[in-house]
């Protein structure tokens, strides 16, 4: 029964793991509004070593749609309005000298619909890792039934608890999507 456990523990911190990856691509998915997250993927260069924006300086939201960049190090400055201007962010940073303002334009219809597709098709890809972990899960109590290490009853109940396990992360993606596609389509 211990084993038995330890499936179940693996299951449940694997689809945990899923949840947060799909959080993750989703907080950097910019919806209109100001989000620090979005930066977290763009690296500047800083002594010759690739460093998270975040690292470098303090990132906060002034206004709904204004994101304010402020480096501890004011040499670093040009490097980040540069690595800012080549990634894919799709803002043009303003810098004055001292700070970076990040002002993010309303997102248009158009581009809305393409954001949904692109959090739909990345909650189906959270969905499928899910359903991979639990068939991982079930193929294991399967072995352990053939190595006589538990019980028929004992693998039918671990089927029912790992189907419940994915039946609560499946929906905990479904949630997560619901809430960025409001958070998208909000005007």
């Amino acid at each position: 029964m211990a084993e038995m456990k330890q499936v179940f523990e693996k299951t449940e911190s694997k689809m945990k793991k899923s949840i947060g990856h799909l959080q993750e691509e989703y907080a950097a998915i910019r919806a209109g509004r100001a989000n620090p997250a979005v930066l977290d993927k763009i690296m500047v260069n800083y002594y010759d070593t690739p460093t998270p924006i975040n690292q470098l300086a303090a990132v906060s939201v002034s206004e709904a749609r204004v994101l304010l960049i402020q480096p501890w190090d004011m040499s670093v400055l040009r490097g980040i309005e540069k690595a800012i201007q080549t990634s894919d962010l799709g803002v043009n940073p303003q810098n004055d000298g001292k700070i970076i303002r990040l002002v993010f334009p309303p997102l248009n219809e158009e581009r809305r619909k393409e954001l949904v597709k692109e959090i739909s098709k990345l909650g189906e890809e959270a969905k499928v890792a899910v359903r991979a972990i639990r068939r991982d899960a079930i193929e294991k109590l399967k072995e352990m039934k053939k190595a006589s290490e538990i019980t028929e009853d004992d693998l039918k109940h671990g089927e029912k608890k790992i189907q419940d396990l994915t039946d609560k992360y499946v929906k905990n993606v479904e949630e997560c999507f619901s809430s960025k596609e409001k958070e998208i389509m909000e005007i």
